[in-house]
């Protein structure tokens, strides 16, 4: 039997969907023994940049291979609606959108670590007192504005968005096994809370919630990894789904 071109797009869709959840894993997870990542994030330039150093070559490799193994999440994101049949879904154009553009800015933040930080490391570590202090202050600005603003905060949030559409589409109209759409709901959920940690480092005091950021970044990296064997495991339908509406007509939108 031959397979369709709808069929062979949903099975690369989910390919790529448990490739770069792994691939990424795999890249985390070095980071996270080479430099005690994600955590290390929220240390002051004296403890971040001597550790950087120290580093060496490999933890700036480290760091463009989480950059690109994340960065490869775009295409399956994109290829997504076509792959089920919803592309004529105005919501999902607009959450594939909103995906697209968290990966992009996701990976903005993690190429810092590859094409700004090494010269901050290097110019600390071999800086007078002075010298350090002001590499200090530019450590900050760049680590906020790329790092906790563009990464964290504004790529989460977009991809929450888009993992909060993809789950609704999913729940209402079983193109995916239901499960999928109410997993990708509760781990958003976690994930979420993760921006009082992000928040936290320009309004000291607000709440934060420790676990957040390692049970909604690790379910939110399980959930893409299913979603993708889903689609993988899913038999060919004789006919596509009917492209559904995001919200009931009752309900139509949410703030």
């Amino acid at each position: 039997m031959k397979t369709s071109p709808t069929a062979r797009l949903r099975l690369a869709t989910g390919g790529l969907f448990a490739l770069s959840a792994l691939t990424f894993a795999a890249a985390a997870t070095a980071l996270s023994v080479m430099f005690d990542w994600p955590d290390v994030l929220r240390e002051p330039a004296e403890v971040v940049l001597p550790a950087f150093a120290a580093g060496g070559p490999a933890l700036v490799w480290a760091w463009f291979a989480a950059a690109w193994t994340y960065g490869l999440l775009a295409i399956p994101v994109l290829l997504l609606p076509a792959a089920l049949g919803l592309q004529g879904n105005p919501a999902v154009k607009v959450a594939t959108y909103a995906g697209a553009a968290s990966v992009l800015l996701s990976v903005i933040g993690f190429l810092r670590w590859v094409f700004v930080v090494p010269a901050l490391a290097s110019s600390y570590a071999e800086g007078d007192g002075q010298t350090r202090a002001a590499v200090a202050a530019a450590w900050t600005a760049q680590h906020q504005f790329g790092g906790a603003l563009l990464g964290e905060h504004l790529g989460q949030l977009l991809v929450i968005g888009w993992s909060v559409a993809v789950s609704i589409v999913i729940l209402r109209s079983g193109v995916l096994p239901r499960w999928i759409g109410a997993a990708g709901l509760i781990t958003s959920t976690i994930y979420l809370l993760n921006q009082g940690d992000i928040l936290a480092t320009a309004v000291p005091g607000f709440p934060v919630w420790d676990l957040a950021g390692l049970l909604g970044s690790t379910g939110w990296g399980l959930w893409v990894a299913a979603l993708g064997i889903s689609m993988l495991i899913k038999r060919s339908a004789a006919t596509s789904p009917a492209p559904t509406t995001l919200f009931h007509p009752a309900h139509p939108g949410m703030a």
